[in-house]
């Protein structure tokens, strides 16, 4: 099968509410290991994690030391089963609270899980009580309900890095976070993902599908990223520009309905011109807000998409250089090896 049929299933998974795409511990080790300075004396809390399971709860209880936490708390959701057919109830929602210590009871078991009243949804007041509890949420949250646990972390004023589709981007409500420099992209992005454990019942689409030596069913999107407001080295990195716009304008068309022109890629972004340039969702990824200004998303003067010769690329980012090329050459040469 192709990409585009592993999109398919993702998107046929938001249709149907099915979020069972759990991540793998090696694409939890290689986004974590770039936060540790943020962890010190933190609780941080996974809720949508069962933490029996959870490779989240694995990598926090097995580097507690290390990152110096306070208290991980790790919650889990169960769906509530009830009615003329079958009069029984699934266990509730659960969570665990692991403290770093090395007895017995700190090992979550049927024993010593903390029953909820009610499912334990992220949306509980159940849940919500441990969160405000919490400083740092991390997880991977629900696929479809994603814009409604962003909009939670933000409600709560809460620091988080959470595994979301590179198609969360075009949501209003996440980009106009990004916009204001309220969150943004991590380290990983795409490729940088390398798949998901998916249940026995998901189809195996896409050609990186396998079954690891574990038996592990894994899916491979390729269309992934982690966002989160906690800072990283990366997005003080400049990018690297080296084309330019004057000598070269045709490669570089104007839009119809913007006083801009339209950059297919972002390595091709042209260093002398400081007008507005529409670039690819992808330029997130690389984005330095000191390098430049997030103006506004996808459309034109008329509000309608951005249009060049009556035809409309794919989403485009308008941003405007805030530096001269000459004062980017120097901090080219002068690049700060700091480490946030």
């Amino acid at each position: 099968m192709t990409r585009n049929a592993t999109n398919e299933l993702l998107q046929k998974a938001k249709k149907s509410k099915s979020d069972e795409f759990y991540t793998q511990l090696s694409d939890i080790e290689s986004e974590l290991q770039h936060y540790k300075i943020h962890f010190e004396n933190k609780v941080v809390y996974c809720n949508c994690d069962d933490p029996r399971i959870s490779n989240f709860f694995n990598y926090f209880a097995s580097n507690f030391k290390e990152l110096s936490l306070k208290k991980l708390i790790t919650a889990c959701y169960r769906e509530q089963v009830r009615d003329l057919f079958n009069t029984e109830e699934d266990e509730n929602g659960f969570f665990f609270e692991y403290t770093g210590t090395e007895c017995e009871k700190n090992k979550p078991s049927s024993t010593n899980i903390v029953y909820f009243n009610g499912d334990g949804d992220f949306r509980s007041s159940e849940s919500i009580e441990l969160l405000k509890q919490s400083d740092i949420v991390v997880t991977n949250p629900p696929f479809s309900l994603f814009r409604e646990f962003v909009a939670q972390l933000v409600k709560y004023d809460k620091k988080f890095l959470i595994i979301g589709n590179i198609n969360a981007i075009t949501y209003k409500e996440i980009f106009k976070l990004i916009k204001e420099n309220k969150a943004w992209l991590g380290i990983n992005f795409g490729r940088g993902i390398s798949g998901f454990v998916v249940p026995e019942h998901y189809e195996l689409y896409g050609t990186e599908a396998r079954i690891d030596s574990l038996g592990n069913r894994i899916v491979s999107p390729n269309n992934c990223l982690w966002l989160t407001n906690l800072d990283t080295y990366k997005r003080h990195e400049d990018i690297a520009l080296t084309k330019r716009y004057f000598g070269n304008e045709d490669e570089y068309p104007k839009y119809d309905n913007y006083d801009g022109i339209n950059i297919n890629k972002t390595q091709d972004i042209p260093i002398d011109y400081k007008g507005y340039m529409g670039v690819p969702i992808t330029f997130l990824h690389k984005f330095n807000p000191d390098q430049f200004e997030i103006i506004k998303f996808r459309k034109g003067n008329d509000d309608k998409d951005l249009s060049v010769n009556g035809k409309c690329p794919y989403f485009r980012i308008l941003i405007k250089n805030k530096r001269s090329a000459s004062s980017q050459s120097l901090n080219r040469s002068n690049k700060s090896s700091t480490i946030y």
